[in-house]
């Protein structure tokens, strides 16, 4: 069973989108992701590139002159001819240049790799955090419409009491004072909430639909520690430093190979016509010739070009092994710092239920004992507006929890396609296009005109702040309590 089997779909009305489908979606058609495949596909090229230095070059040329003034001396000059050449060179020794560049460019290969891997974790991490953006979003919306509702009714009935004496001026003042501030919430909530919309269309592609809640992640290790130790055997862009840096060495061997001999074989022919106009009555009116031998060029002095080059590659060296240092510093500090968010988020959680309880029965109470004279109407007020800000604390910490479980996965490297089980169509392979090109010799060839392979969005409709959801007194949990399903270890269906 794939790890990702603990995000299948539960059952849900047709109409509700499921995380899975929204990561499918943005796996399908997101621009930052199928631009980086391109990318992959052209670090691909420099393997055959850097091989064909290794293969035999075959040239002609051929030339067309009309001599219009001859030598006066130069009885036998022709008055017209037409040249042909051809040569073959084949490099049989280049110091280990052509070995070296190979070796660098297909370690550059795995490398290209490794860098999708990670473009595919932040993409999904941001997806992740789109859909829990709008679920959050969505909830708050719809807690500040009832407060409102609450709040008129409020402060109607304020109004009302004041009316027969039963409460003063300053009582209505403060019911219309938190009803005007109620309404302001909502507003910015609302605006929260088309943003985080608009959000999940750049990301996924789509305007987003009633979205189900999303199903408990898998594998989220024991302790910050066993996360870290994950993340540095697994992270993708750690992956892809460590193979730049080995890229780098095979850089310094062929900067070296510059001011080592050459050797070649080379062959060539000639063929020149006269066109009749050869002078020497008699004589053939064509010449040929061919050359077959080796040819040895030995560098002796080249400017300095060949130091300059390897101190480059040796500072371009120093820098991949700088930049892995500052990689692992990040992964690290990226996977303790979701790892706190997570625990922390999780803590709050559990005393934002509480708060949530403790604060409806509060309210409860309040109105209770007002309605006999011993509560004032700001003390209700005062027990609204707490129960919301609960309410408020209780789903972004949920929130915040679910986002930050997956981007400690993501750090983990254990957050991308292979990992989610994402079933909506064949998984890219970055695989086969390298075979497809590694071995390539011929000249003519080409994959035709690029496409675009994302979705645009200009014909998406601006986003609202309409909540299909109803207004409920206690916020939906939008996260899975249940146990998550177990994923496989078996390391082949990552």
């Amino acid at each position: 069973m794939l790890a990702g089997a603990a995000l299948v779909a539960l059952a849900m009305p047709a109409s509700a989108e499921t995380l899975r489908e929204a990561l499918v979606k943005a796996y399908a058609s997101n621009p930052t992701l199928a631009a980086q495949r391109a990318n992959v596909r052209a670090i691909d090229e420099n393997v055959p590139i850097a091989r064909a230095d290794a293969l035999p070059v075959v040239q002609l040329q051929s030339s067309y002159n009309e001599n219009v003034v001859l030598p006066v001396t130069a009885f036998t000059a022709p008055s017209r001819t037409s040249q042909t050449q051809a040569s073959l060179t084949y490099p049989i020794f280049s110091g280990g240049a052509v070995k070296n560049a190979v070796a660098a460019a297909e370690t550059r290969v795995e490398g290209g790799r490794a860098s999708l891997r990670g473009t595919e974790a932040d993409l999904f991490t941001a997806v992740v955090g789109a859909y829990m953006d709008v679920i959050r979003d969505e909830a708050i919306v719809s807690f500040n419409r009832q407060n409102v509702k609450v709040l008129d009714v409020n402060f109607q009935s304020s109004q009302d009491r004041f009316q027969v004496g039963d409460l003063t001026r300053t009582d209505v003042a403060q019911s219309d004072a938190r009803l005007a501030l109620a309404r302001s919430q909502l507003q910015s909530a609302e605006a929260r909430l088309i943003s985080s919309r608009e959000s999940y269309i750049r990301l996924v592609g789509k305007a987003p639909g009633a979205l189900e809640t999303p199903p408990p992640l898998p594998n989220l290790p024991a302790s910050v520690d066993a996360a870290v130790n994950v993340a540095l055997s697994d992270n993708p862009n750690l992956l892809a430093a460590h193979h730049n840096s080995d890229a780098t060495r095979y850089d310094i061997n062929s900067a070296r190979a510059t001011r080592l001999p050459r050797l070649d074989a080379v062959a060539g022919g000639n063929y020149t016509n006269y066109f009749g106009t050869l002078g020497n009555v008699g004589a053939p009116q064509y010449d040929r010739s061919a050359q077959i031998g080796l040819r040895l060029t030995m560098p002796l002095y080249q400017g300095g070009k060949p130091t300059a080059r390897v101190r480059q590659a040796e500072a371009r060296r120093s820098q991949a092994l700088e930049q892995i240092t500052e990689t692992e510093r990040g992964v690290i500090a990226q996977t303790r710092s979701a790892y706190a968010v997570w625990q922390s988020s999780l803590e709050v959680i559990k005393s934002a239920q509480i708060a949530v309880s403790a604060n409806r029965l509060a309210l409860e109470g309040v109105r209770a004992e007002n309605s006999v004279g011993s509560r004032t109407i700001l003390e209700i007020l005062n027990a609204e507006q707490e129960y919301l800000n609960s309410q408020l604390t209780l789903v972004t910490a949920q929130r915040d929890a679910y986002v930050a479980g997956f981007a400690l996965l993501a750090a983990m490297g254990h957050a991308e396609a292979k990992d989610l089980g994402l079933d909506g169509g064949s998984l890219y392979d970055p695989v086969a296009n390298y075979k497809r090109v590694r071995n390539t010799i011929w000249d003519w060839g080409g994959d035709g005109e690029p496409q675009t392979v994302s979705t645009s969005t200009a014909q998406t409709p601006p986003q609202t702040a309409d909540v299909t959801t109803p207004d409920a007194a206690m916020m939906p949990t939008p996260v899975d309590s249940r146990a998550p399903v177990p994923a496989s270890k078996d390391p082949k269906n990552r």
